[in-house]
């Protein structure tokens, strides 16, 4: 037996409790932020923005006001779920024939090439008109000060930041944001980004248009035009957030909700609609039956996002089909139980017709915000337009250049992405906000959570800390193909002959360390009208209340 407190055999901790309000982020100074909006009377969504801004600036190597925003909001008063989709679309001027003259078979990682608009602007004043109740100027006020005073640099984000430096150092604006001397700031050293202050005080007094019409504008115009990129003041102008209907798909009682395309979140309903069909309980957390077919739902579900995901304003995505039972059903046929597969395809759902952050707030009035934020890869594109603190996301990269594909780069179009907030509820009442950062890893995350917590009764915050799976080779909406049944990773914790067993089984198992992702979550005992809060040990963030 194991002689932890918790019974698990994995370490873990307590759940944070509160009535009030309770926020959950990846750094301890944005939860605070959060904290401090809740108790001077503002609401979840205020929380949320304060917290947001805070991390874009003490956590930049996840996320910050160069990159985009997606938000699940549930209203206590309707009892709604509204979803919001806060990314933003390719350069106008850029086609796909320009990248063929140009010689390029794939978009690169980095430089001007991979910019789309940042929308995280415009989807903080999104929500906040619809359900604010602080001024924006108090909102961003944390950020703000911190900015000038400085900050102390916490440890796995000064590991990401020096990781980050050593490859973006040399693109234009980098070095002057972001670096201290030349070199990266180390964990404990004060840090301060005086134009972000600016950029922040000028958004708060001129609202978004400052940002997409005004001198903020202008100013990344002329500074893409220098490095010989396409995005333009029309551009941003142009930007629009997007209100969306939440999806869901039922999982043993729990209606788990995520947003739909040009967002990843539909993957983790079509995981869990695959995995409902078995005993995952009577398996047991850590064997190899739980970790087999958990891949192997996840390898059906990934050929499908690589076919069919793609921004709905140019692709006809069949949501609905993708997430019913029916087609879950006849995929579900497809996972041998004492076999790896080594190749899968698409399915075929039309049945009609043939590092970034995650921060959750909640409010004493019963609001929840699940939101997540990012720059795409660490600090995005390594270009940070001179004397505005930020750097631009290069989220652009996602889009394939294969002509016809649904995926496939168009001006003005949104790429595909892999920022997704997720939501549950039970019998129509809140239950878990909650969302796991990191690219690919996040519906395979969201899904592990869900089954940790309905199938193997684990609490909150044990369900966040055990350890995890991760799959990855399968085909990706850029035009990669999966070969050999990819690779598993498994995170330390698992028994021996788990492992033995897999390998047995066809899988090839390798390491990735530091892969898993970063955990936050509020549960609600709406009996006891009592919030639970969860942060994970994998980042340097905190869940508090009162």
């Amino acid at each position: 037996m194991p002689d932890r407190v918790t019974g698990r055999p994995f370490t873990t901790r307590s759940e944070v409790l509160a009535r009030n309000g309770i926020a959950a982020t990846s750094q301890p100074l944005a939860t605070e932020a959060a904290i401090d909006i809740l108790r001077k009377g503002g609401g979840a969504v205020d929380a949320a923005i304060a917290a947001n801004a805070v991390l874009g600036l003490v956590e930049p190597t996840g996320c910050g006001v160069g990159g985009d925003l997606f938000a699940i909001v549930w209203e206590a008063a309707t009892r709604k779920l509204h979803g919001l989709n806060g990314s933003g679309r390719s350069p106008r001027s850029l086609t796909l024939n320009r990248f063929r003259e140009l010689g390029i078979r794939k978009i690169p990682s980095f430089g001007p090439l991979s910019l789309s608009v940042p929308g995280a602007v415009d989807g903080w004043f999104e929500l906040h008109a619809k359900f604010g109740k602080l001024p924006m100027k108090e909102l961003l006020q944390p950020a703000i000060s911190y900015a000038l005073a400085g900050f102390p640099v916490t440890e796995i984000i000064a590991h990401a930041w020096a990781a980050n430096a050593r490859g973006l150092s040399v693109f234009p604006g980098f070095a002057d944001t972001f670096l201290m001397d030349g070199r990266p700031p180390e964990k404990g050293e004060v840090f301060r980004n005086p134009n972000l202050a600016e950029t922040l005080a000028k958004i708060a007094d001129g609202g978004r248009e400052e940002f997409y019409q005004g001198e903020i504008a202008e100013r990344i115009e002329g500074f893409v035009r220098g490095t010989g990129g396409f995005l333009t003041r029309r551009d941003l102008a142009e930007h629009r957030s997007e209100w969306v209907k939440p999806v869901s798909a039922s999982y043993r009682g729990f209606d788990v909700w995520e947003l739909p395309p040009n967002g990843q979140g539909i993957a983790a309903l079509q995981i869990l609609n695959l995995l409902e069909g078995f005993d995952l309980r009577e398996m047991g957390f850590g064997t190899s039956p739980h970790i087999h077919h958990f891949v192997e739902a996840k390898k059906l579900a990934f050929e499908d996002r690589a076919s069919f995901y793609a921004d709905p304003d140019f692709a006809n995505v069949p949501v609905a089909e993708l997430i019913s039972k029916d087609y879950a059903e006849r995929r579900r046929r497809l996972i041998s139980a004492d076999k790896a597969a080594l190749e899968q395809e698409p399915g075929d759902p039309i049945l009609r017709t043939g590092d970034t952050v995650y921060l959750t707030t909640a409010d004493r009035d019963g609001n929840m915000v699940s939101l997540i934020q990012s720059n795409f890869r660490g600090m995005g594109s390594g270009l940070c337009p001179f004397g505005l603190g930020f750097g631009l996301q290069n989220r652009g990269e996602l889009f394939s250049l294969e002509e016809g594909h649904p995926n496939a780069f168009a001006p003005a179009k949104r790429p595909f992405h892999t920022i997704i907030p997720a939501f549950v509820t039970r019998e129509g009442k809140p239950f878990l906000s909650f969302g796991v950062m990191g690219g690919d890893t996040q519906p395979q995350m969201h899904a592990q959570i869900v089954m940790n917590l309905v199938d193997f009764g684990m609490n909150l915050q044990e369900a966040g800390d055990a350890p995890r799976i991760l799959h990855s080779g399968s085909s990706d909406p850029t035009g990669g193909r999966m070969r050999d049944g990819g690779e598993v990773h498994l995170e330390s914790g698992f028994p021996d002959d788990t492992v033995a067993d897999l390998l047995r089984l066809g899988h090839r198992l390798t390491p990735a360390p530091g892969a898993f992702g970063g955990y936050q979550a509020i549960g609600v005992d709406t009996t006891n009208g009592v919030y639970y809060g969860a942060s994970e040990s994998r980042k340097d963030g905190q869940a508090a209340g009162f």
